[in-house]
């Protein structure tokens, strides 16, 4: 995500989100019980922004032959779920508030997101 001059890069299995403020009914139809919004356990918004997902390990083809070895590798990511533009409803206290150039943010881990609405 990038405004003016900066760039704001989420790492790892984490999504940006953009935070709907808690109602009843949320902008893409998801009804929220009045305790989930009580209580603040659920909050929903829109992400803007995803990790590249969490990384693989290195597996070595050649390990009894290491001369066989060729350069470096660039790293492997198991995919994120979650895209850009999905709304996501997930745990409130999972998240972490930021502020990027006077706007307020969420970083969510994906482990903490419970539904994901995707525009068709």
């Amino acid at each position: 995500m990038k405004k003016h001059s900066k760039q704001l890069i989420v790492v790892g299995d984490r999504v940006l989100v953009r935070v709907e403020e808690g109602e009843e009914r949320t902008k893409v139809g998801l009804y929220l019980p009045a305790t989930a919004v009580d209580n603040q356990a659920v909050q929903g918004g829109t992400i803007v922004a995803t990790g590249p997902g969490s990384p693989l390990p290195m597996v070595e083809e050649h390990l009894d032959e290491p001369w066989k070895i060729t350069g470096s590798k660039e790293t492997r990511h198991v995919p994120m779920q979650a895209r850009v533009g999905d709304y996501a409803l997930f745990f409130r206290k999972a998240a972490v508030e930021i502020t990027f150039e006077d706007e307020t943010y969420l970083v969510v881990p994906q482990a903490a997101i419970l539904t994901l609405a995707r525009p068709t």
